[in-house]
């Protein structure tokens, strides 16, 4: 069964929870017995009011997609060296080169935009020096000249961790993002570098303790829940994917494919249907972390779903001349308007979704089905153009900025 684990699991607090369920449940609490009978995998051999820690135990576990407690405590325990939380970094302490790394890179959660990468390269501009006193600094700058001076002079750093998310190099290559680019040429150079001096092409962490790696691959082919203009894919995301899995990098990476699932396009699923996408994994992820992972199998069927619930038709062209089944799959017409164009799932209309998308036909279609502009979400109180902005959806914003104002539309 795959983690569904919280950000940041800890034992003590997990233990806790199992010492609550238990006390709960020996008082007869609703929720509690509820939670045993949803959970516990003989509930009915269970007397709540003589419950054991063992049992409350398990049917934590249990919840958590473990099969049972020691599993669980086996993953948090291997999780927590494997561990990284970006947003948890004290940026206002670090030192210019390590402050230069964090700039660059995605973090992967809200503070990923354009002005961070934009001060990044202001860092080096300023101090070119900061590629010569560390070799994540010069990764991340993608500089073959500072890389293979680091690399003469202590081979190991190719593997060593550091900067500050305690990365290896290939990792601050990966994620690195700098308004100003190098070459392609560049770019690759440094990753050659560093894989002939035995970087991993697995090379990875676990966000927040979460059992999909964010792996170097899933760093170069990039997006995210945050967008593409917040997150966006490496510059040179498919030769250099293409490099890592020469190198023996993993195809069935499942938190790339999560991260670009939210955009059309095939590119990367061709890539990694290339290098063995969908059959088994033999990746060191896998036998660290073991069933907490998705297998292959559940990693394309979560691919398929989201494709058809989307209209990917193109996706789902490509997942059946792969052998995906298809078996049961509706694909939903793109095209097709709701009944109420104003109607909120999960607290936001289809404008908020298209908005985000940065899709100028479905928002032109909405709002002359009458989708109101001015419509707030229920999270976060933000109108349609509020989620253009933050997304940096800029042509999306202008139609909504002139729509919200009253505008009407120029002849055509």
């Amino acid at each position: 069964m795959a983690s569904r684990l919280p950000d940041s699991p800890s034992l003590d607090r997990l233990r806790r929870d199992a010492r609550r369920l238990q006390r709960a449940a020996r008082s007869g609490e609703p929720d509690a017995l509820a939670f045993l009978s949803a959970w516990h995998p003989a509930p009915t051999s269970t007397e709540p009011e003589s419950l054991s820690l063992h049992d409350a135990q398990l049917a934590c576990a249990r919840r958590y997609g473990f099969a049972g407690w020691p599993a669980l405590v086996s993953y948090v325990e291997t999780a927590r060296g494997l561990s990284a939380d970006p947003a948890a970094v004290a940026e206002d302490r670090l030192r210019p080169e390590d402050a230069f790394c964090a700039f660059a890179c995605l973090q992967y959660d809200e503070r990923d935009e354009p002005p961070r990468r934009a001060r990044a390269t202001a860092l080096i501009a300023d101090d070119p020096s900061l590629v010569d006193r560390s070799v994540w600094a010069a990764a991340a700058a993608s500089d073959p000249v500072a890389v293979r001076r680091h690399l003469d002079a202590d081979p190991r750093l190719a593997r060593r961790r550091g900067g500050p998310y305690r990365w290896e190099p290939l990792l601050y290559l990966s994620y690195a993002r700098l308004p100003v680019l190098r070459s392609a040429e560049e770019v690759l150079t440094v990753a050659r570098l560093l894989l002939g001096a035995g970087a991993d092409p697995d090379a990875g962490f676990l966000w927040r303790g979460l059992a999909t790696p964010f792996t170097a691959l899933t760093g170069v082919f990039g997006e995210g829940e945050q967008g593409p203009h917040r997150q966006p894919r490496h510059p040179y995301d498919a030769t250099l994917a293409v490099l890592l899995l020469e190198h023996g990098a993993e195809p069935n990476d499942g938190q790339a494919l999560y991260n670009r699932m939210f955009t059309p396009g095939t590119d990367h699923l061709e890539i990694l249907f290339r290098y063995g996408l969908g059959g088994p994994d033999r990746g060191p992820w896998r036998r660290r972390l073991g069933d907490a992972m998705e297998t292959p199998a559940q990693l394309l069927d979560r691919q398929v779903r989201w494709a058809a619930e989307h209209g990917y038709v193109d996706r789902l062209e490509l997942f059946q001349r792969h052998g995906v089944d298809l078996s049961g799959v509706v694909l939903r017409d793109p095209r097709t308007l709701p009944d109420d164009v104003n109607a909120k799932t999960g607290g936001r209309t289809p404008l908020h979704e298209a908005a985000w998308d940065g899709d100028l036909a479905r928002i032109e279609a909405l709002l002359a089905a009458g989708a109101d502009p001015a419509v707030t979400d229920d999270v976060h109180g933000g109108t349609p153009l509020d989620w253009a902005e933050y997304a940096y959806q800029h042509d999306a914003a202008t139609l909504l900025r002139r729509r919200t104002a009253g505008e009407a539309e120029p002849p055509a």
